[in-house]
């Protein structure tokens, strides 16, 4: 038998930081993502011999062991093996599958597009498939953020799960014990035209490890930085502005918005800007953008810029001119899916 699933990518448009506990927990925190079509995908392939075989093909990174019902995380695919753990544990009773797993990304790791937990979302959604197991969306989400956060240990926050779940626009809340509510967006057509011609998509040709960023972020807010700390208030108040702006289409206020949250971000931790995005930044803007962020944790990946269509072309002349490499996108608007071969 032959499964196979898709889990879309996510632009962080507002908030992004303030879903990483302790913030969220003590104070709330507020998300405006949306998805794209770009993709994390995965197929299982069922068999006969005994062996557990894992493939990251994008990464040309390969795994294969012996049947077992708990694989040691020591390093090698350990979100395959983190995933795969847990399903044969909570929904087989400790009885292993022999299977072979490929899985590849539209995106490069680190890309600040949600890509390793979206990748967790389509494994999970694979699994979903195969055992027929009885998981709404919030229990995909959730349980993806658990075997990524908690057993195989990765930092981060909660929203790229859910956003891989969902699909779509959505307004995401976080609070304390882990409860989140997914408000999904009614985004009119024109609206969602009018931003795809008004952003610019841009892989700044350096991935990053996001995790070394969201560690001082949550060490800084432990010990009540309070830069830090109203650098997060303030991009927490950013989403809520963000989504008004987005339902009415209001493209200059989320570009003030955008602009607003980079300044806010950077005081977050130390590396979420460098001279390399600092450059591109700077670049954009003199040539007609109105605004720039990073989408992710910060220090590479990918940017979004906001632009008038009418010098979209113009922008993006020169940001290529830095070898940055423009990514033609569309918004998506359905979340996980799985099917049958």
């Amino acid at each position: 038998m032959i499964i196979r699933s898709k889990a879309p990518l996510r632009l962080g448009l507002a908030g992004g930081g303030t879903d990483v506990s302790p913030y969220s927990d003590e104070f709330g925190g507020f998300v405006l993502n949306a998805t794209i079509n770009m993709y994390a995908h995965c197929t299982i392939e069922t068999t006969h011999d005994n062996r557990i075989s894992f493939y990251a093909a994008d990464r040309d990174e390969y795994f294969e062991t012996e049947l077992t019902e708990q694989l040691e995380l020591d390093g090698r695919l350990n979100l395959h093996k983190g995933i795969y753990n847990r399903v044969v544990r909570q929904f087989r009773g400790g009885k292993p599958l022999s299977l072979r797993m490929t899985t590849y990304s539209d995106a490069p790791a680190g890309s600040g597009l949600g890509s390793s937990s979206t990748m967790a979302v389509a494994m999970l959604k694979a699994f979903v498939e195969l055992l027929h197991l009885p998981l709404g969306e919030y229990d995909i989400a959730y349980l993806g953020y658990q075997i990524e956060r908690m057993d195989v240990g990765l930092s981060g926050g909660k929203q790229d799960q859910y956003a891989a779940t969902f699909g779509g626009f959505n307004f995401i809340e976080f609070y304390a014990e882990d409860r989140v509510i997914v408000n999904p967006l009614r985004i009119k057509n024109w609206i969602i035209n009018e931003l795809e011609n008004s952003m610019i998509l841009v892989y700044t040709g350096t991935s990053r490890e996001s995790a070394t960023i969201i560690e001082e972020q949550i060490r800084n807010t432990k010990a009540k930085n309070s830069q830090s700390l109203d650098a997060m208030h303030q991009l927490k108040a950013d989403a809520l502005t963000m989504k008004e702006a987005t339902l009415k289409g209001d493209i200059k206020t989320i570009a003030r918005c955008l602009a607003h949250s980079w300044e806010a971000k950077k005081k977050m931790a130390a590396g979420i800007s460098n001279d390399r995005l600092d450059q591109l930044y700077s670049a954009a803007l003199k040539a007609g953008a109105y605004a720039g962020k990073v989408s992710g944790a910060g220090g590479g990946g990918f940017m979004i810029f906001m632009v008038d269509p009418v010098k979209r072309i113009q922008v993006i002349k020169e940001l290529v001119k830095l070898d940055a490499q423009v990514t033609n996108f569309h918004f998506a608007k359905d979340g996980t899916q799985g099917w049958r071969i």
